[in-house]
């Protein structure tokens, strides 16, 4: 494997230090949260870092507010790193009193690889104390190179870095086949949750089957013998860990008939398809999901580079369709997927453009230079379509100081 790649928001993690007393950097597991501190952020103080799934460090943290204090004492401005903190989510009640004590920003980074939602005490107790970041494996704009030869291999192998770094093809679908095991097997107990391993690794496999269909919890519940409720509740699970992604139906008021169910996609397209057992580029291409692939990798790509901007889909009952629909304020854009580097769009694009009132409008596929397609409408590649939503902004953030070193 080479060496590390700098990420997007490493500059925006060290923003929000000067910001917040605590900051999390929320991600599922080895997409690159704790190489971001150690490699990449350290800031301008004194730094301490914690692996909460290290006996030594958890057990540390018995009298945590004793072990604080004395870590702090004659040390001044402290930034302490909690690696894995949900598995032990009582500590941020502890959090707010040294917070509301010291009464300064950059007290605490806290990473995990449970949702926001699965750590409700952060929430409940921190409210207005911390500011939440997202981490994803690695997006297209932030490949080491930008040519189509990385960004097919972006797609085949995902964003993880073990994945996508792999020295060759059957290396990567190791790792993630390894990566698989070991998320249901130990991540999902250890966040604790008793669902067998075997029954949420066939929904898993159904969900890939499924990927960027509309989410049918009765359907699946019959499938795996299950209530829907209970079959809504592992989809829920897999969500809330940051394996899918539920995409929201747009509501628009119309008078159309519009669909009402979320569209489902796997985050990454390299987990998606170690489960539909897709080995080489070969393999993608001439499987009946290698559009739906393609679609999935640019709803993520373009969900993580611009936050700012809420997404959703628009299909009504009629057909007129886009896959991705993305608004901020009175601005808004379709953004349709095809796995082409000749794309053509069905005439319920155009017919969705006119019932939304779109005027900018983006088909993305694996094409060289951008061109219109109409006035309005243009095809361009992954990196540039990111690209030209972000203003150009695609140099990664330069390196920070030395990581924080190992509490003792």
């Amino acid at each position: 494997m080479q060496g590390y790649v700098p990420r997007k928001i490493q500059r925006l993690v060290a923003e929000r230090l000067t910001q917040f007393p605590v900051v999390a950097v929320l991600g599922p597991r080895q997409c690159g949260k704790t190489t971001l501190v150690w490699e990449a952020f350290s800031g301008p103080t004194d730094a301490v870092y914690m692996d909460l799934e290290s006996r030594t460090d958890l057990s540390k943290l018995r009298e945590p507010e004793l072990y604080f204090s004395l870590l702090r004492s004659g040390r001044g401005a402290l930034l302490v790193c909690l690696d894995e903190v949900q598995r032990a989510p009582e500590i941020f009640a502890v959090l707010r009193s040294m917070v509301d004590r010291e009464k300064r920003n950059g007290q605490f980074l806290i990473l995990g690889s449970a949702s926001r939602d699965l750590l409700r005490q952060s929430s409940e107790t921190l409210a207005g104390r911390i500011a939440y970041l997202e981490l994803t494996p690695f997006l297209a704009t932030e490949l080491p190179k930008a040519d189509a030869a990385s960004l097919a291999r972006l797609w085949l192998r995902g964003g993880f870095p073990r994945s996508y770094l792999s020295a060759n093809n059957p290396s990567s679908r190791a790792w993630r086949e390894s990566f698989v095991r070991t998320f249901l097997e130990r991540d999902i107990p250890q966040l604790g949750f008793s669902i067998p391993a075997a029954g949420l690794g066939r929904l898993w496999r159904m969900l890939a089957h499924l990927h960027g269909e509309q989410l049918n919890s009765s359907q699946l519940g019959s499938a795996l013998g299950v209530s829907h409720t209970t079959a809504r509740s592992y989809v829920d699970l897999l969500t809330q860990t940051f394996m899918v992604r539920l995409l929201e139906p747009l509501t628009a008021n119309l008078k159309k008939r519009l669909v009402k169910s979320p569209k489902l996609y796997l985050r990454d397209s390299g987990i998606l398809h170690t489960l539909l057992e897709i080995d080489d580029v070969e393999d993608l291409l001439a499987h009946p999901q290698c559009g739906t692939s393609w679609e999935g990798l640019v709803i993520e790509n373009a969900i993580a580079a611009l936050p700012d901007w809420r997404p959703s889909y628009y299909r009504t009952a009629e057909g007129a369709e886009v896959d991705l629909v993305l608004e901020r304020g009175r601005r808004r854009i379709g953004v349709e997927c095809k796995a082409s580097s000749a794309p053509t769009v069905s005439r319920g694009f155009w017919t969705a453009l006119d019932d939304l009132e779109i005027r900018e409008a983006w088909v993305v596929a694996p094409v060289g230079e951008p061109y219109p397609l109409r006035e309005g409408v243009t095809v361009a590649s992954l990196p540039g379509f990111l690209g030209a939503m972000a203003g150009d902004s695609l140099t990664p953030a330069a390196t920070s100081p030395a990581p924080p070193r190992r509490s003792r």
